[in-house]
């Protein structure tokens, strides 16, 4: 038996290309299976003891098994097989490129998808906000760029001295590209908005947010246009965001009654009319106590507010449009009267003098 695996491993070390190969390949395949099996088990064991998903974490690791099961075969092979030296410096070099390139995959992933787990927890939705994914993306890959030059042997101080004048020019000819990526940045970061909000910019557009990227926002205006608005703007303006704390609101409503009504009666009616609209139109807040502030003496009636609640800024116009259809009626039946504007005009005969 001693001397069958001594004369195996004699014509696996001195064996030719094929024996190489087979030996490189039954390794990369063991390798590949166990460590696939020991990154389920753990990835499950993490899952269940943190508040990171299963999900994030296969999407994190994917194909990371893979390659270490190759790294696992390549340096199998080096250990076991009698390889020249240059081709063995080759495969070493090739070994730390493939394990720098597997630490990158994963701290990049890593990065991005815990960004987006968080987005989406405090959002609700995550957006094509994929700004600082992509940063951190970028800056991973070129770290890791860097030191698989380094790896190879080859010096990466010109290089860094060449990026650094380089990135210095570019970011004078993108002074308003990199402003709106910036923007966009501190935007996300200091979530004043998000995806689905509503909002209204001082400069007069209005609407609901849906899509967000590195250079600028969309806005879907209640015309339904598509209203793009650079992040830099959106940093700049003053912003009302109808969505934050909460989506729910208040709207006002003014009416007005005739001189002679009975005040105790306006108020019931509509407050029962209120309720009524509340309960039966979509988007009206149920449960809610309308409220009735009087407020003014005009020329031709006694003018007051009707404050109704609504879940979302977009439907207040359904529950207004409902409120006033129902009020209108409701007035006639029991006899209230919305006036108007009256003018009486006097006319003399032509020719009279005074």
């Amino acid at each position: 038996m001693i001397e069958f695996l001594t004369g195996l491993g004699d014509r696996i070390v001195h064996g030719g290309f094929k024996i190489h190969l087979a030996v490189y390949l039954v390794s990369s395949g063991i390798g590949i299976l166990i460590i696939q099996l020991l990154f389920t088990r753990l990835l499950k064991t993490i899952a269940a003891r943190t508040n990171i998903s299963y999900s994030l974490l296969r999407q994190t690791f994917g194909g990371i098994p893979t390659l270490m099961g190759i790294l696992i075969g390549l340096y199998v092979a080096i250990e076991l097989m009698s390889i020249p030296p240059r081709p063995l410096l080759f495969l070493k070099r090739l070994c730390n490129s493939l394990a720098i390139l597997a630490v990158a995959l994963v701290v990049a992933r890593l990065g991005s998808g815990y960004l987006k787990q968080k987005f989406q927890k405090a959002n609700g939705t995550f957006a094509s906000t994929s700004i600082l994914a992509t940063i951190i993306d970028l800056i991973v890959y070129t770290i890791g760029f860097l030191f698989l030059l380094q790896s190879f042997g080859i010096s990466i101080t010109p290089l860094l001295t060449a990026l650094g004048v380089g990135g210095l020019a570019v970011a004078l000819a993108l002074q308003d590209t990199l402003s709106n990526l910036f923007s966009g940045i501190n935007i996300l970061v200091s979530k004043q908005i998000k995806m689905g909000d509503f909002v209204k910019l001082s400069t007069g557009e209005n609407g609901q947010i849906v899509d967000m990227n590195w250079r600028n926002t969309t806005i879907k205006d209640p015309h339904d246009s598509m209203v793009v608005v650079p992040n830099q703007k959106i940093a700049q303006t003053i912003l009302t965001n109808y969505a934050q704390p909460h989506a729910e609101c208040s709207i006002v409503v003014p009416v007005g009654v005739s001189y002679g009504s009975d005040l105790d009666q306006v108020e019931q009616v509509t407050v029962e009319v209120a309720k009524q609209v509340l309960q039966a139109t979509a988007g009206g807040v149920e449960g809610f106590e309308p409220l009735i502030r009087y407020n003014s003496f005009a020329e031709s009636s006694i003018n007051f507010n009707v404050i109704l609640r609504v879940k979302t800024v977009t439907d207040q116009h359904l529950v207004r449009h409902e409120f006033i259809k129902k009020i209108y009626a409701r007035y006639q039946r029991e006899g209230i009267v919305i006036p108007f504007p009256v003018r009486t005009v006097r006319m003399e005969p032509l020719g009279k003098s005074s």
